[in-house]
């Protein structure tokens, strides 16, 4: 009976479309996943003593085992590798026939339940047959046996595995670097500035203890009483004194920390090394969002902060500090999604960058106008060139730069009017308080650079300042005159008329600005300035107030170095080329070191020799005499180091440095030539000063030499010795 059995079955699993008991059976694989559903046992193997059981339970209660059953297909369907096994079948056909005594009704009950499980079995073991598995005994499935081979699921980070990843991803990311070797430029370029921050001040220490001096006031003012902001201690009594140079009055939150003279050389210097690394970035960023690539970028952005020329303006922070300019145009032009590569993508688009760089703008302003004053022109200008855009493409496109970005230009540029208008009112106050503080033609004219100064290197240099001592020697003042952006930016910038990233155009249009702000930076020098300089100092509003028409050099660097960026971005491509086409790929690795040749020459030609002074100690008297007070000797130069000493009680003081000496100033420094006397204590009591402070290691060489121990008893004063100083109370 078993072989006959096994026979049948092997016939039903082999069919077309058999069916067994009601149930469709579509292969050897179905039938064994129908195994277990009516409860019976359903092991692959049956041992030899289970059959023989099952055999005398059958033939003692003499009943005949019927061939086939849904149960017994069911259990004979049992296969391995699509083969039906013998001894399953038996053991279906046994434990069938053990079960004779079962109703009729569960019988039914029974066959009904295993039809419709053979049913779903089938359909399940179609879809395991489908996705490569084939079915296990009894509950689960078999490991399928070409999953060993499978490439290994990749793991999902843990929370922390996501944040390592998140900083990986930031540390390597091009703008992360772009800052980092913007500061490890700034401060191996600026050498030796932090090596001693709390004593010394690069280039000299009379204009930078000046700018020291401004960072610390406005944010000690503005802590205690932002209402007096103008009104500083120094020049007592004139009023809008804080307005008689350029104020970086942006820096001020620099300027709440710390007090005391040298917190603010500590500050001075950790912005003089971080205005550089801004002006660094922000051409970078200019130069890559016009289409340059990297290396072109680095190029314009090195290239652009240390020109030898602006190793002259080390001692003027508010020149070194003009980040802001390329950083903003860089933000307005993302903002609108324009490139000097790409031209317009209005998809690219950002309302978002746009108000950035208006603000980045207005921050530049904040620092002076000795630099913001062209820059807010510039702006002015585009802003002129983009509203004549709109009109002219209003009927084909009416709103060619959306609405959002054009709230953004009307706030970002009414921002920027408003912080201008508001930091001119106390320079205009000023203008109209002293009649000297306006230029004139003829004071252009003395700081007027020849054609020659734009090859001139200023001494700082450390490559060409000893090799151009000569052509120094013949410019009346060679601090603003020498004008040289590099040698090597030249020649970079006159290759990128030829071979450039940059459409012809495009070229052009740099070539013209270059050439436009190098006129303009040779002030009466070019044909008397009567048809350039001129024309923008008589009917320019504020441009009569720049002194040095030398800085709109800062220009010119900006569009050489533009020019410069397209020239090494080109070959970067080509050398990409050239690698690809060689098989194997050699020289590749050494070509595009090569493209790194051009940054490595700007950089030499940036190197400084800066002198860098120590700062005279302040004396301790200026920690403990009240004001108003003066201090002797006063001039010019001699006045700054004592604004910076005024650091520590910010008392009224007449002494003060700026870029003019008002007249009140003058007089009261002729008065007091022959202090002390009747007629100078007079003076300066009627004035308002309480005391005066005169300097013993300072007046060699002067009146005070020799009047400084003549006794004053008879002058109704004091004199008091205070460690190297004398004291003079008034009052």
């Amino acid at each position: 009976m078993t072989t006959e059995r096994a026979g049948a079955t092997d016939e039903d699993t082999t069919g077309g479309s058999p069916l067994v008991d009601g149930a469709a059976v579509k292969s050897p694989d179905t039938a064994t996943k129908g195994i277990g559903d009516d409860g019976a046992a359903d092991d692959e193997q049956t041992t030899g003593s289970d059959r023989a059981d099952a055999g005398r339970k059958t033939a003692d209660a003499g009943q005949h085992a019927e061939p086939a059953t849904g149960d017994d297909d069911g259990n004979a369907g049992i296969a391995k590798d699509g083969i039906a096994q013998d001894d399953a079948v038996t053991k279906s056909a046994d434990t069938d026939a053990a079960k004779g005594g079962d109703t009729e009704k569960d019988a039914d009950k029974k066959e009904s339940a295993d039809k419709d499980a053979g049913t779903a079995k089938a359909s399940d073991s179609k879809k395991a047959d489908k996705d490569g598995g084939t079915a296990k005994d009894g509950d689960g499935a078999k490991p399928d046996r070409w999953e060993a081979f499978a490439p290994a699921p990749e793991r999902v980070p843990g929370r922390v595995g996501r944040v390592l990843r998140a900083v990986g991803r930031f540390l390597v990311h091009e703008w992360t670097l772009a800052v980092l070797a913007s500061l490890a430029l700034a401060v191996a370029l600026t050498w030796p500035t932090l090596r001693y921050p709390l004593y010394t001040l690069p280039q000299d220490y009379w204009d930078p203890s000046l700018q020291a001096w401004q960072m610390a006031w406005s944010g000690h003012v503005l802590l205690t009483d932002p209402a007096q902001l103008w009104q500083s201690n120094t020049f007592f009594p004139d009023p809008w004194s804080f307005a008689f140079s350029d104020t970086l009055l942006g820096y001020a939150p620099a300027g709440m920390i710390g007090s005391g003279p040298e917190a603010a050389l500590l500050r001075y210097n950790i912005m003089f090394v971080l205005a550089h690394a801004l002006a660094t970035l922000g051409a970078y960023a200019l130069a890559r969002q016009l289409g340059a690539g990297r290396a072109g970028g680095a190029v314009a952005g090195v290239s652009y902060t240390y020109a030898p020329w602006l190793l002259a303006q080390a001692g003027h922070l508010h020149i070194v500090s003009n980040g802001g300019i390329p950083l903003a145009l860089a933000m307005l032009a993302r903002g609108h999604g324009w490139s000097l590569r790409h031209g317009y993508r209005p998809e690219r688009r950002h309302a978002g960058w746009a108000y950035a760089g208006w603000l980045v703008a207005a921050w530049q302003l904040s620092l002076g106008f000795g630099i913001g004053l062209p820059f807010a022109y510039v702006l002015a200008g585009a802003t002129l060139v983009a509203a004549v855009t709109w009109f002219i493409r209003r009927r084909s496109n009416p709103r060619p730069f959306g609405a959002r970005l054009l709230v953004a230009d009307v706030v970002g540029a009414l921002l920027f009017a408003g912080v201008g208008g508001l930091l001119a009112i106390p320079f205009f106050k000023v203008a109209e308080l002293h009649s000297n503080a306006a230029r004139t033609l003829a004071d252009i004219s003395v700081y007027s650079p020849p054609f020659s100064g734009f090859f001139t290197a200023p001494g700082e240099s450390r490559v060409w300042g000893g090799l151009h001592e000569g052509a120094r020697s013949v410019l009346p003042w060679h601090p603003e005159m020498t004008l040289l952006p590099g040698f090597v930016l030249y020649a970079l910038a006159a290759g990128g008329l030829f071979f450039s990233v940059w459409r012809l155009r495009h070229r052009l249009l740099l070539l013209a600005g270059v050439v436009v702000t190098m006129v303009l930076a040779m002030g009466t020098r070019f044909f008397g300035g009567t048809f350039t300089y001129g024309l923008l100092f008589e009917y320019l509003p504020g441009w009569n107030g720049l002194r040095t028409p030398g800085r709109m050099m800062l220009w010119t660097t900006l569009l050489l170095g533009l020019l410069a960026a397209g020239a090494v971005s080109a070959f970067a491509v080509r050398v990409r080329e050239w690698a690809a086409e060689r098989v194997p790929p050699w020289p590749g690795p050494w070509l595009r070191l090569a493209t790194v040749l051009p940054l490595l020459l700007v950089v030499a030609e940036g190197l400084n020799s800066t002198p860098h002074p120590v700062v005279p100690a302040q004396p301790a008297a200026m920690r403990s005499v009240d004001g108003p007070m003066l201090v002797l000797p006063s001039s010019q130069n001699l006045d700054q180091p004592v604004m910076l000493w005024s650091t520590s009680r910010f008392q009224d003081m007449v002494n003060g440095g700026s870029g003019f000496t008002p007249v009140r100033q003058a007089e009261i420094r002729q008065v007091a030539e022959s202090f002390p006397d009747q007629a100078s204590v007079t003076y300066l009591r009627d004035l308002g000063v309480r005391n005066v402070v005169v300097l013993r290691d300072r007046i060699v060489g002067t009146p005070w030499e020799t009047t400084i121990d003549v006794p004053v008893d008879a002058l109704g004063i004091t004199r008091e010795e205070i460690e190297g100083a004398v004291v003079y109370r008034l009052t």
